[in-house]
């Protein structure tokens, strides 16, 4: 027992800074792992685009973005959680398996280690960059390659589809990762959680890729939108469409995320029956397939016990 008068003092100053602590390395965890993440995802676009497809293509690109999901779970997994997406954390809060309080710490280190990934790719690219456009840094057409950092529709899709294409695409992911994530179920070995969850990105974006590419995480869209508005390819990043979609890969995928984490819970989550610890005064000795209670004597068959023994 402490002596000191102010050993409380202490003790609560010590613990708050244990607290910042966790969250500091909670919130590098999560800047690494969508750092990893973006590194891979978008420097597979950019190989792709820059080489006019002769390194690279749609499923090298999917396969890509799986891969990073899965090496950024890995390298965050165990700290943080691994969430690489605001949407994600959103949802997980809302269900109550994330602190609220960490939403802002975890969002913060996404974003930013997208847009650090942003520029390291970049500048990586530079070269190639400028022998693909000649300088002249273009949103579309035919030399246009913004869309290696962000996402952009096609001509053909609505507003309307584009919503619902980030509504269903971020709503698959949080059931499905709410699903492998859930001890309850099929009770996933640890170290294949990162693996399944990055296969789970990879089907979407071999089935959701054509309207809009699947952007499904916000961190992974917006930050290296303000990279490339920065960079030289100016504000038509915001305005292209008419101001009509920049915003979609951020609300949809958050709206998304959540009526993906209700449904499962919903339909899965709640359905769980509740696991009550039991617990006597009595205690209980096993030997083979007896059970000898030592306060009474009496001896019991294992094999005659009912559940409700």
């Amino acid at each position: 027992m402490c002596k000191f008068r102010n050993c409380n003092k202490m003790e609560g100053f010590s613990s708050k800074v244990r607290i910042r602590n966790n969250i500091i390395r909670e919130t590098f965890a999560e800047f690494l792992g969508t750092f990893t993440l973006i590194i891979f995802g978008d420097g597979s676009v950019a190989q792709a685009v820059l080489s006019r497809n002769t390194v690279g293509n749609h499923m090298s690109i999917h396969w890509s973005w799986g891969i990073g999901v899965t090496m950024g779970v890995y390298i965050a997994g165990g700290i943080s959680g691994g969430h690489l997406n605001p949407a994600v954390t959103l949802a997980l809060a809302c269900i109550k398996k994330v602190p609220w309080k960490k939403v802002p710490f975890y969002m913060l280190g996404q974003y930013l280690g997208a847009f650090v990934a942003s520029v390291t790719i970049y500048f990586v690219y530079y070269d190639a960059l400028n022998s693909f456009d000649g300088g002249n840094r273009m949103v579309s057409g035919p030399n246009g390659t913004a869309g290696i950092w962000a996402t952009y529709p096609q001509d053909f899709a609505s507003v309307a589809t584009c919503i619902g294409d980030q509504l269903l695409g971020t709503a698959m992911l949080l059931c499905c990762v709410l699903a492998v994530t859930d001890d309850r179920n099929m009770e996933t070995h640890k170290g294949l959680i990162p693996f399944s969850i990055g296969l789970i990105v990879v089907v979407i974006g071999m089935t959701y890729n054509l309207n809009c590419g699947y952007a499904i995480n916000p961190a992974r869209d917006l930050g290296p939108r303000i990279f490339t508005a920065i960079a030289g390819w100016g504000l038509e990043v915001f305005s292209y469409n008419d101001y009509k979609y920049f915003w979609i890969p951020v609300l949809g995928p958050h709206v998304g995320a959540i009526l993906g984490a209700f449904l499962y819970q919903f339909l899965i989550g709640f359905h769980w029956s509740e696991v009550v610890e039991i617990t006597s005064d009595i205690p209980i000795k096993e030997i083979k397939n007896t059970v000898v209670t030592e306060k009474t004597g009496h001896t019991y068959d294992n094999r005659s016990l009912s559940p409700d023994s």
